[in-house]
C-alpha cells in the first residue's frame, strides 16, 4: 500500500501526500468557468471526438472495425485532452501528508560572539575533531603553555559548521535523522529578529554548512532572545515546525525575557516545541562588573545613598579602586552640586570632566560572588544630575566596559501639588491631609481641597480650600496628582472631566479615584472619567456591605512599592494584617483589559462570575497613570501602628504619580530622549511637549520660525574643544515637536533646547559609545541557557557534547492537514495520458499499416 501511495503521490505531483480527503476537479482558464464557456468545452470536445471518428471509420478503409474504431478513440481523446489543457484544469483537495520533520537552526550573530575566550590546551584538545579550528588555533595546538590565547565564540560556529558531515552533528541530522533544517541568524543593530541565510532552502535535501558558515559575522549590537523567540512563528512554513536548535552565548541583554512574566506567561513555552540549546563561550572568566543604583527623584538637601553593586569571579582578595561622580546637566558651577559625607580626595577621583563632583572614592578589597557598597550623599543644587561609577579595570579581565555604569537621577527643590477633591469631610480626607501636610514632599503648600458641601465663604477665605472645581487651565495643570473621593455626577461638571482626562492622557498626571459609601464610583459611568478607570463600572451596582471580608493581595501587588509596607516581607504582611476586616466596597462590573489588580476581594466575584472583584487596581492612560481604591477605609492601617504604614502606602503611591513627570509647571515644556545612551551611527530622537501659558498646544502660528530652537554641543572627532551646532526641532503636530539626529563621534552630548516663552533653555545629556552593551558581560549565560531547555522540553549542550543532539533528538512528522488548487495539467500523470495517447496512436497505425 505504501508503494501504490507513493506512486500516486508522484503521479499527481504531491509526493508528500499520504491521503486525499476530498477532491473535486473546476477549470482556472477564464473562458472556461465564466457564462456558456462549460457548455462550448462540452460542444468541442463533441465536435473533436465526432471528426476522429469520422477521420478514422468515413475516410481510412484498411483495418479491422475494431482496430479503427480503437484509433478513433486515440484521436478523440487525445485532442480533447489538449482542449482540455487550454482550459487549465485544477484539482481542488484536502491533503493530509507527513512531510520530513521541520527544524530551525538559530544562529547568534550579535558582537558578542567575538569576544575571545582563553583556552587552555585541554580545552583546545577536547574540541579537537568537533569543530574546524582555524589555522592560528590549529598552529598552537602543540604548544607548552597551559594558558593560550583563545578564539571568538563565531569561530568555534564557524568550525562548528565547517567540520566534514560525519563528524558535523546538524549535517548528520539531515543525513541519518532524514529531518528538515532551515538556518537563521539574528543580528541586528537595534533588536533581535530572524533573518533566512541563503543556503537554508526548504527544497534542498542536504544544506551546504560550509557555505553558510561563510555568512556568518558578529555584528548585531543587542541579544533579544525574547524577540528571537516572538519571531519563529512568524516565519513561513513555522506551521509544522517540530524543533529548534539554537546556538549563542545566551547574553540576553534586551527586548523581553524568554523566561516570561506573571502577566504574559513564559514565550518558551508559547512556541510549543522542544528548544535544544547549544552553548558558546567560557561560563566563568575573570572579570569584575560594577552597577549603579540611586533613586530616580532626590529632594534637594535630603541624605541619600548613592549604591555600588560589585560582581567579580576570579578575583577574590584582590583591592580596586571605586569612585562615584555626579554631573549636572545643565551648565552649572561645580561647586555648588552638593556635598559628600565622607571625606574624599578630589586629586584622586579624577572626575570626566570640570562640572562632575566627587561623591567618593573607596578602596574595595573584593569578596567572592557580589557586594554592596554606599556612597552617602547630600545634594545641594537642584537639576538632573548623571551618577557615575567607575571601578578601577584589572589586567587580567577579558572585558573592561563593564567596569562602568551610570545612571540619572533628578534633584528636585520643589513640591509635589495634590488636589483632593470631595463632597464632604471622611476619614480618610482627614488622614491623608495630616500625611502630607508633614511629608516635606507636599508639604503645607502642595495640599489643596475642594469640598462640594463646604461653605463657599470657607472656600474663599481658607487657603487650604479651592474655591472652584475647574480654575484656569495654567492653574489646574499646575497640580501633579488629583484625588478624587466620594462626589455625585451632579457636581462633576464636563469641564472638569475633560480637564482631568487632558491633565493625565496628555500631561502625564496621576489620579486616585477613591469609592465611597454614599455615592460610589457608578457616579462616574458615561462621564470621560470613565474611560480613564482601571475597571468598569456600572450606575446599578451599589455598595456590598453584608458581611466583612481581608483584602487579598495579588502577585503583582509586589511589583508596586506603595503596595510593599515595611522593611521585609514579614512587615509587610504585618501592615496589611492590622487593616483588619472591611466592612464594605464598592463593585464594579469588570476589570479593565489593560489594567493591574493590586488586591482584590476574597469571595465575590464580576459579572463574567469568575474574576474576582477588584479592590485596588492601577492602569497607565495615555502618558499618566490612574489608581483606583472600591473603598475609603485605608485610615485603618493606623491602628496600633500609627501613621507609621499609612503614611508608606500615601507617601510611595505620590512618589510614583508625582514624581514620575516634571513638577507644577515644568509640565508646561519637557523634552525627552528616546534613550540615554546611543552607539556611534545611531540616531538621537528628541521629542519635545511644549504648551502656551493657558496649556495649550504650541502651533506652528505661535512660534515665529514655525519650529524650536535648540543648540548641540558635541565632542569633535580630533579631540579639540566642544563644537556646538544649531538645530531647529519641527512641528510635528500640536504641542509636539520632533528632531531625529544621527551622531557619528563618540563622546559625551549635550542637547538644549530653548522655551519660545520664557527664552530658557532645558539641557539633556546622552552618551554616544564606541562599544555595545553586547562586551557588557564576558561569560555564557549558563542558567538562562539551561532553563530554556528545561522549559521547552528539549536538552542543553555546549561545542564538546553537541554531538549527543543527534540521539537525544527523536522527532515525529507533524501531521499537515491542507486545502490546495493544484494545476492537473502540469502533473506527471497528464503527460504520460497525452504520451500514451500520442504512442498508441502511431503504434496502432502502424499496425493496421495505415499511412
Amino acid at each position: 500500500m505504501t508503494a501504490l501511495r507513493q506512486l500516486a503521490g508522484w503521479l499527481l505531483g504531491l509526493p508528500e501526500v499520504t491521503g486525499i480527503e476530498r477532491a473535486r476537479l473546476t477549470l482556472a482558464a477564464n473562458w472556461a468557468n465564466q457564462g456558456t464557456g462549460t457548455f462550448w468545452l462540452w460542444l468541442g470536445i463533441g465536435l473533436l471526438g465526432a471528426v476522429a471518428a469520422v477521420f478514422y471509420l468515413r475516410l481510412q478503409t484498411r483495418g479491422s472495425l475494431a482496430a479503427r474504431l480503437a484509433l478513433a478513440a486515440c484521436r478523440g481523446l487525445l485532442l480533447s485532452l489538449l482542449l482540455l489543457t487550454l482550459a487549465e484544469p485544477v484539482l481542488q483537495l484536502a491533503t493530509v501528508s507527513r512531510p520530513r520533520p521541520l527544524v530551525y537552526v538559530l544562529l547568534d550573530g550579535t558582537e558578542s560572539m567575538a569576544i575571545e575566550d582563553p583556552a587552555n590546551a585541554e580545552q583546545r584538545e577536547a574540541l579537537a575533531g568537533l569543530v574546524e579550528l582555524p589555522d592560528d588555533a590549529a598552529n598552537q595546538s602543540g604548544s607548552s603553555s597551559p594558558e593560550l590565547a583563545g578564539w571568538s565564540r563565531q569561530e568555534l560556529v564557524r568550525g562548528l559548521l565547517r567540520v566534514q558531515r560525519s563528524d558535523n552533528a546538524l549535517a548528520r541530522l539531515e543525513d541519518q535523522n532524514h529531518y528538515q533544517l532551515e538556518a537563521f541568524v539574528f543580528d541586528g543593530r537595534t533588536t533581535s529578529r530572524l533573518r533566512r541565510l541563503a543556503e537554508a532552502e526548504a527544497s534542498r535535501l542536504a544544506t551546504d554548512w560550509p557555505r553558510l558558515a561563510d555568512q556568518l559575522t558578529a555584528t548585531g549590537q543587542v541579544t533579544a532572545l525574547g524577540n528571537v523567540l516572538a519571531d519563529i512563528p512568524q516565519q513561513s512554513g513555522a506551521g509544522r515546525l517540530a524543533a529548534v536548535v539554537l546556538i549563542s552565548d545566551f547574553a540576553h541583554n534586551s527586548g523581553p525575557a524568554p523566561l516570561g512574566s506573571l502577566a504574559t506567561g513564559s514565550l518558551v513555552e508559547r512556541l510549543g516545541v522542544p528548544l535544544y540549546t547549544v552553548g558558546v563561550g567560557a561560563t566563568e572568566v575573570i572579570d569584575l562588573a560594577a552597577d549603579l543604583q540611586t533613586d530616580p527623584k532626590i529632594r534637594k538637601g535630603d541624605e541619600t545613598s548613592v549604591k555600588v553593586r560589585l560582581r567579580q569571579t576570579g578575583l577574590t582578595g584582590r583591592e580596586v579602586t571605586v569612585r562615584v561622580t555626579a554631573r549636572p546637566e545643565a551648565f552649572a558651577s561645580s561647586s555648588a552640586a552638593g556635598t559628600a559625607d565622607a571625606p574624599t580626595d578630589p586629586g584622586a577621583i579624577a572626575p570626566a570632566d570640570e562640572r562632575a563632583l566627587a561623591v567618593g572614592q573607596r578602596q574595595v578589597t573584593l569578596e567572592a560572588g557580589e557586594q554592596l557598597v554606599e556612597f552617602p550623599y547630600t545634594p545641594q543644587a537642584a537639576g538632573r544630575f548623571r551618577f557615575e561609577v567607575q571601578a578601577e579595570p584589572l589586567a587580567e579581565e577579558v572585558v573592561s566596559q563593564n567596569n562602568v555604569a551610570w545612571r540619572e537621577a533628578n534633584i528636585i527643590d520643589d513640591y509635589v501639588r495634590l488636589m483632593y477633591v470631595a463632597y464632604e469631610p471622611s476619614w480618610e480626607w482627614r488622614f491623608v491631609k495630616e500625611v502630607f501636610h508633614r511629608d516635606k514632599t507636599v508639604g503645607m503648600d502642595g495640599f489643596r481641597t475642594y469640598l462640594a458641601s463646604s461653605d463657599p465663604r470657607v472656600r474663599e477665605a481658607n487657603p487650604l480650600f479651592l474655591p472652584t472645581l475647574t480654575p484656569q487651565r495654567s492653574e489646574f495643570f499646575a497640580n501633579d496628582v488629583i484625588f478624587l473621593d466620594d462626589m455625585p455626577a451632579a457636581a462633576l461638571t464636563p469641564r472638569f472631566c475633560e480637564l482631568v482626562q487632558e491633565f493625565v492622557g496628555q500631561l502625564g498626571g496621576g489620579l486616585v479615584v477613591i469609592a465611597g459609601p454614599r455615592f460610589g464610583p457608578g457616579q462616574l459611568a458615561g462621564t470621560p472619567l470613565a474611560d480613564m478607570l482601571p475597571v468598569v463600572v456600572d450606575r446599578e451596582l451599589s455598595l456590598r456591605d453584608d458581611r466583612e471580608f481581608p483584602l487579598r493581595r495579588t502577585p503583582q501587588a509586589e511589583l508596586y512599592p506603595f503596595m510593599r509596607l515595611g522593611r521585609d516581607d514579614r512587615e509587610n504582611q504585618q501592615a496589611w494584617d492590622n487593616l483588619g476586616p472591611l466592612p464594605w466596597y464598592q463593585p464594579v462590573a469588570e476589570v479593565h483589559v489593560r489594567a493591574e489588580v493590586l488586591a482584590e476581594h476574597p469571595r465575590d466575584t464580576c459579572r463574567d462570575g469568575r474574576t474576582p472583584q477588584p479592590l485596588i487596581a492601577v492602569r497607565r492612560y495615555g502618558e499618566g497613570e490612574v489608581v483606583y481604591l472600591a473603598f475609603n477605609e485605608l485610615w485603618r492601617l493606623r491602628k496600633r501602628f500609627g501613621e507609621r504604614y499609612y503614611r508608606d502606602f500615601w507617601s510611595s503611591l505620590i512618589d510614583r504619580l508625582g514624581l514620575s513627570h516634571d513638577l507644577g509647571r515644568r509640565k508646561r515644556f519637557v523634552p525627552r530622549l528616546d534613550r540615554e545612551e546611543y552607539r556611534v551611527e545611531d540616531t538621537v530622537m528628541l521629542t519635545v511637549q511644549a504648551y502656551d501659558e493657558n496649556y495649550s498646544p504650541l502651533a506652528a502660528d505661535d512660534l515665529q520660525s514655525g519650529s524650536l530652537e535648540a543648540e548641540l554641543h558635541m565632542p569633535d572627532a580630533g579631540g579639540g574643544p566642544a563644537k556646538v551646532q544649531p538645530l531647529t526641532v519641527p512641528l510635528l503636530r500640536e504641542g509636539i515637536f520632533e528632531l531625529r539626529l544621527p551622531v557619528y563621534v563618540a563622546g559625551s552630548y549635550q542637547l538644549r533646547i530653548k522655551d519660545p516663552l520664557t527664552g530658557e533653555f532645558t539641557q539633556r545629556d546622552f552618551e554616544v559609545a564606541d562599544l555595545s552593551a553586547e562586551r557588557r558581560s564576558p561569560v555564557r549565560e549558563l542558567p538562562l541557557q539551561e532553563e530554556l531547555a528545561r522549559q521547552s522540553g528539549g536538552r542543553s549542550y555546549d561545542l564538546t557534547t553537541v554531538g549527543r543532539l543527534v540521539q537525544d533528538m527523536q522527532l515525529e512528522p507533524v501531521e499537515e492537514r491542507v486545502n490546495r488548487n493544484h494545476a492537473l495539467w502540469t502533473t506527471p500523470l497528464w503527460f504520460l495520458l497525452l504520451m500514451a495517447l500520442m504512442l498508441g496512436e502511431w503504434l496502432g497505425r502502424k499496425w493496421v499499416r495505415l499511412t
